[in-house]
């Protein structure tokens, strides 16, 4: 009978090994990019499209190669996980190639994590093959995605999770069609469920976290401005602005982008603002392009003077400029609502956040250990 004395414990040293490569590699990938890019101008979609169809065409050869029975179901198998991957890329495409060929990646690297953490457990051969994969490739996703967020030019976001569930769900199918399960039990065998439930609510803390740190924040309100969103509060923000400009005028930011240090969110938020601003500006809405000014000038005005690697001369308006702006914005109310952040931000409470986030998780922890021991003791019984 397959049990734990069976599972090897050199592959599941091979997928953690491979997992904590992928996530902490994550500040060293916008160089590699950037290589490309400087060193092949043009070639980008080219090469990453090209390496993707390569390691695709030896999975499935690799795949086929040791398909010799059951060879129906398991070429269903490969096939479905090819189609949903396909169809998902395809619905989800953003219309910029560069950015595309990158969320197209995710399928090779979460198809990878997936495989080998299903050929770790497979000698369980029941139902957790199934579900502990799933939940390893969630926890290495939501791992990768939250260091992604403190690093410049790198996005981490819940779309960006669906996208690896998406693409551990291929990597699945794919790997049950490749390697089969010897045997397959419906019932789970003794230990199965405990371990489902100890990776099902570290999964749920870890995205808790997770959203926690990127998705969290609050609505702020202000007469004159209208509303925008902000992963501070409104004290936060005045605070932030009066340390900001302190420490940048003794440390001034880097001119040229550093891809392996930590993001300043704060200079992030901002940014985001002056490029809406700006694009407001452009589309000819003078009374939005002001209300982001005003943004600007109340909660982010150290990232208006202060040169970086995003503008080497600030961001602040001219005198002229501004008084230009703000004769063509009279008589605007104060009903606006600023689009300004590209990633949701929810004005959600944090306490009630963890209550259910730690309820759920040690719900999920309980039920699935109680019901693993009673399992147990019945069969002792018998």
């Amino acid at each position: 009978m397959p049990s734990a004395s069976r599972l090897r414990a050199s592959r599941f040293v091979v997928a953690i090994v491979v997992s904590a490569v992928l996530v902490v590699s994550a500040p060293f990938i916008g160089y590699i990019r950037s290589w490309i890019r400087t060193q092949f101008p043009g070639q980008f979609v080219r090469i990453i499209g090209g390496a993707i169809a390569l390691l695709a065409i030896a999975a499935i050869g690799s795949a086929v190669l040791r398909i010799r029975e059951r060879r129906g179901l398991r070429y269903a198998a490969i096939l479905t996980a090819i189609v949903c991957a396909v169809w998902y890329s395809i619905a989800e495409a953003t219309g910029n190639p560069d950015v595309d060929v990158v969320q197209r990646f995710h399928f090779v690297e979460y198809g990878l994590i997936t495989f080998l953490f299903y050929r770790a457990w497979r000698p369980l051969e029941d139902p957790a093959v199934i579900v502990l994969p799933i939940l390893a490739g969630l926890l290495v996703g939501t791992a990768d995605e939250w260091l992604q967020w403190f690093i410049p030019n790198r996005v981490g976001e819940m779309a960006d999770i669906l996208l690896n569930g998406v693409a551990i769900g291929c990597g699945l199918l794919f790997s049950l069609g490749a390697d089969p399960p010897a045997a397959f039990h419906a019932r789970l065998r003794r230990g199965s469920l405990s371990r489902i439930g100890h990776l099902g609510a570290a999964v749920i803390l870890a995205f808790a976290l997770f959203f926690h740190v990127v998705h969290l924040g609050y609505d702020v309100r202000d007469d004159e401005m209208g509303i925008f969103k902000s992963r501070y509060s409104p004290r936060e923000l005045e605070l932030l602005a009066a340390a900001k400009r302190e420490e940048w005028r003794t440390r001034p930011l880097p001119l040229v982008l550093q891809r392996v240090s930590r993001e300043d969110q704060y200079m992030t938020e901002g940014v985001t603002h002056v490029q809406e601003r700006n694009e407001r500006l452009a589309a000819n809405d003078p009374a939005a392009a002001w209300k982001e000014n005003r943004i600007l000038e109340k909660y982010y005005a150290p990232v208006l003077d202060t040169p970086s690697y995003v503008s080497r001369t600030g961001h602040r308006w001219s005198p002229e400029q501004r008084a230009d702006v703000e004769s063509r914005a009279s008589g605007t109310d104060a009903g606006y609502v600023s689009a300004a952040n590209p990633y949701p931000i929810y004005a959600w409470s944090r306490g009630w956040l963890w209550i259910v986030s730690i309820a759920l998780a040690a719900a999920v922890w309980l039920v699935c250990v109680r019901l693993d021991r009673a399992d147990r003791g019945s069969a002792n019984s018998n």
